[in-house]
């Protein structure tokens, strides 16, 4: 489980993942000073499992699922990543529940100066959109984001300079390729609302007092 709270910018070192699966190296400093193999590192917002550490770089293995979901096949040698190790019990919950499980991907479209903030809006899909409420929360490359205004097909992010120094948004072009991962809570919210098969196959019989009479209870 990861906050959306990026820790460091690290280095893509290789290329070449977008043909199925592979691995990907990065160059880092701090999520490397207690990195141990088999620990879950956020990578842009997908959480990847360290297989390798040697000096200041550390490796993962990405799966062709991985790859379809995100735009981590689209990583160039060189390009900056948002880095996050997995929340220590004893951590501060300073954004929100990121699971590091991408849902889709969206685009840049937009960006606006507004004060001290820049205004970002993303393209996304109806299975994104579906999810996303006005001041509620959203992880864009891993990042917690709080959604400040809403369309029928994007949505926008009001982003502060402490963020655009300390993760990638503040070298993002128009046109560029987003993780996209919606608020975990709404999906299970989502999916415990609704009736389970066996309820829909054989409903449950209404509490009646007839029903509570003919058991003996009243």
């Amino acid at each position: 489980m990861f906050t959306g709270i990026i820790e460091e910018i690290g280095t893509t070192l290789n290329s070449g993942l977008t043909s199925g699966s592979g691995e990907i190296k990065i160059a880092a400093q701090l999520v490397l000073s207690d990195a141990k193999l088999g620990d879950s590192i956020a990578v842009n917002g997908v959480c990847l499992t360290v297989t390798r550490i040697a000096g200041p770089e550390i490796s993962f293995d990405v799966s062709a699922e991985t790859l379809r979901r995100s735009n981590l096949g689209t990583l160039k040698r060189g390009d900056p990543v948002n880095l996050e190790r997995a929340l220590a019990a004893d951590g501060r919950f300073g954004g929100h529940m990121v699971s590091g499980h991408i849902d889709d991907t969206g685009t840049l479209i937009a960006k606006q100066d507004e004060g001290n903030a820049v205004i970002f809006t993303f393209a996304a899909p109806a299975g994104i959109m579906h999810y996303l409420i006005e001041k509620g929360s959203i992880a864009i490359d891993g990042i917690s984001l709080t959604v400040a205004a809403l369309k029928k097909e994007s949505f926008s992010v009001a982003v502060i300079p402490h963020s655009l120094q300390q993760t990638t948004l503040g070298r993002y072009r128009i046109g560029a390729t987003v993780n996209l991962e919606n608020d975990l809570v709404a999906k299970y919210i989502e999916k415990l609302a609704q009736p389970r098969e066996e309820e829909t196959i054989r409903p449950q019989a209404k509490l009646s007092l007839e029903t509570l009479q003919k058991h003996g209870f009243a």
